[in-house]
């Protein structure tokens, strides 16, 4: 996102050349995100179906929002000053990719694992299978950091400081998470996408597990194959270790460069007010999204089709029909995200300025989490008016699930484009690297996921379970970040503004 002055004044015509190296770590997001939708589409179930309660369930997810607390800024902060011969980025993003391939075997094989460390193939709870799954969690989620981070920063590099290069490359990333979003949720709707690897299904792993475990080692293999090519045909000059005493040049030769926390500080001190407000702007917008990620897929499976995770064979398989449908909704979710994400300089010229649609965003996210309670509470009325009969629930109530999956992927495509492109251009003016800035915004993002991973299991507790009242909660701050939406900068100001 820039402004159109300082692209005819400073900025050449975009090279061809430059835009397929755009293109080429861009895709790297087919990979991560194939992945990421399998977690976010299957990985709350599975859990249920290991044996934990609902109310751990999102303590589980705390793995994500930590792991980028603390490694994303570190892996920022050391990308940028890396001087391996093979560039600044590359090295970590081999690095996540072999961390990321330990994580999905830990997920995959977690059963088989928990098997063979004494758990029972009756039902109940697994605590072998339960912790290898969140030891693979923990690497799976630190290994998407490790990856995510460098190649944003990555994107920067290849741009060659140019702001609209900038935005293309962040825009085509936007688009590639929504393509391998869309194959991530389309496998993890398939049931049978484990024919493909037969191995898969074993006496600790049924169905179901075999399914999940397919998926993730097609995730993994993918994320390889993409790597592998970008490291290959994606050069980068290595970092002169001379550059690392700029401090010293210019602060005085016994000052020392600034520590990583001073980095941090000398990065939230020369960040301007709007962006301040745009990371207030993401928090809340998170705060309101969040929940509905974490629970979308057993939203569906209990309150719309009434199923259990834990129940009778009828149940479970209601449940997992469900769960199975849920991803098949969040298809619709990405696909209305990549097409607008293709289309949000449009909708800002015909809207006046990002304001106006970053607060419309929010709302849209508001009214949809309102919307669940209205169409669990029809979903519950069909299910009475049957006699609680085992059964899918009408085809009207599966049609409005599945449109506000949709709906949703609307304000998801700006929070997915805007503030990144944002913070590679605004760290010019800063005394820090991309990679850091870039991790300094993803504290705006997993600060409220950590807030929301810690308060909505007890909260659905207190209601019999139900993942309502976590919808609600986000809903509120949604709306509370629509009326903070305005409070970006005026309107004369983002006129131009491109993405």
């Amino acid at each position: 996102m820039v402004f159109d002055d300082t692209i005819e004044s400073q900025i050449p015509p975009p090279d061809v050349n430059i835009i397929k190296k755009l293109a080429l770590v861009a895709s790297v997001a087919v990979g991560v995100q194939f992945g990421w939708a399998l977690q976010l589409s299957l990985l709350t179930p599975y859990t249920q179906l290991l044996g934990l309660k609902h109310k751990w369930v999102s303590l589980i997810w705390l793995c994500g929002p930590i792991s980028g607390l603390v490694v994303q800024p570190i892996i920022g902060h050391h990308s940028d000053r890396c001087t391996s011969p093979f560039g600044r980025r590359r090295p970590f993003l081999v690095s996540g990719t072999v961390l990321l391939s330990i994580g999905v075997l830990l997920i995959g094989f977690a059963a088989d694992l928990g098997r063979q460390l004494g758990d029972s193939l009756e039902p109940g709870v697994k605590h072998g299978a339960i912790t290898i799954f969140v030891l693979g969690f923990w690497f799976l989620d630190v290994s998407n950091n490790m990856i995510q981070g460098p190649c944003r920063a990555l994107l920067a590099d290849v741009s060659c400081q140019n702001d609209a290069l900038v935005t293309i490359g962040n825009a085509m990333f936007a688009f590639f998470m929504s393509v391998g979003s869309i194959l991530g949720y389309a496998a993890g709707s398939y049931g049978e996408i484990h024919q493909l690897l037969p191995f898969t299904s074993t006496e600790a792993c049924d169905l179901n597990c075999a399914n999940i475990k397919t998926c993730f080692l097609i995730s993994v293999l993918l994320t390889i194959f993409i790597v592998t090519i970008v490291v290959v045909f994606v050069e980068e000059e290595r970092l002169d270790p001379s550059c690392l005493l700029y401090w010293q040049e210019n602060q005085g030769a016994e000052e020392k460069p600034p520590s990583f926390l001073m980095q941090i500080i000398i990065a939230a001190k020369s960040t301007p007010r709007p962006i301040w407000i745009l990371y207030m702007v993401t928090a809340l917008n998170w705060i309101g999204i969040f929940p509905f990620t974490l629970y979308d897929t057993d939203w569906v499976g209990k309150e719309i089709y009434g199923g259990q995770a834990m129940g009778s064979p009828e149940q479970i398989k209601l449940y997992n029909d469900g769960v199975r449908a849920g991803a098949f909704g969040l298809m619709f979710y990405v696909a209305v995200l990549g097409f607008v994400s293709l289309f949000l300089e449009l909708l800002i010229r015909l809207l006046g300025n990002v304001s106006r649609l970053w607060s419309i965003c929010n709302f849209i996210v508001a009214i949809c989490m309102g919307m669940t309670v209205v169409v669990t509470n029809i979903a519950e009325n069909a299910r009475d008016a049957n006699g609680n009969a085992l059964v899918h629930p009408p085809t009207e109530v599966k049609a409005s699930c599945f449109a506000i999956f949709a709906v949703l992927g609307i304000p998801q495509a700006v929070t997915y484009s805007i503030p990144f492109a944002l913070a590679s251009i605004y760290s010019k003016d800063t005394a820090t690297g991309q990679g850091l800035a870039l991790g300094l915004l993803n504290l705006a993002i997993v600060i409220p996921q950590i807030i929301v991973s810690l308060v909505s299991g007890p909260l659905d507790a207190l209601f019999g379970g139900s993942n309502l009242p976590a919808f609600v909660w986000g809903g509120i701050a949604a709306a509370i970040g629509g009326i903070a939406a305005f409070k970006l900068p005026p309107a004369e100001s983002q006129s131009n503004i491109q993405i």
